[in-house]
């Protein structure tokens, strides 16, 4: 059980720290899709792929006292700000939780925007359809986001990259 936790705190450890919880939710969605051990169940959402069971387990390390969750107002929203705490780093020490590569992934995701994750998941979440396909549910469904033909196709690039990273272990 607390497998699945460790190996969302070491994510959380080799980002640094992930600003957004749409932010958290779609680089896990995203590192599961490039094979890394995540199990947590997503369904398509209002911002592209969620997972309850993430939302959740987030919490569960929060009371443990092994993630941070640092809310801050931002005007007319909160946002949130999540990093490992000192005992979450002797949890992880002790865990023997190993993901080859994790770290050039996650640092990568991390330095991107919340608004292009939300783009890539989605693509990813469709990954079954024809690029032509794909473009259109984006344009679809994430309207309101004005994504360009050309978003998707940095996505598209973006992914590859990424699938490069994640397999060289």
């Amino acid at each position: 059980m607390l497998s699945d936790h460790a190996r969302l705190m070491h994510a959380v450890m080799v980002s640094g720290e992930i600003v957004g919880r749409k932010k958290l939710q779609k680089m896990i969605f995203i590192a599961k899709k490039m094979a890394f051990p995540f199990q947590e169940r997503f369904q398509f959402h209002f911002y592209g792929p969620y997972s309850e069971e993430l939302t959740l387990r987030v919490e569960e390390l929060c009371n443990m006292g092994f993630l941070e969750e640092c809310k801050e107002n931002k005007g007319g929203y909160s946002q949130y700000r999540y990093c490992l705490t000192e005992a979450g780093k002797e949890f992880l020490g002790v865990s023997g939780i190993d993901m080859p590569n994790v770290t050039e992934c996650f640092t990568d995701m991390n330095g991107q925007s919340a608004r292009f994750l939300e783009l890539v998941s989605t693509v990813l979440y469709f990954e079954n359809l024809e690029k032509h396909e794909v473009t259109e549910k984006v344009f679809t469904l994430k309207s309101s986001q004005r994504y360009t033909e050309e978003e998707v196709n940095e996505a598209y690039e973006y992914i590859g990259s990424l699938k490069e990273k994640a397999k060289l272990h």
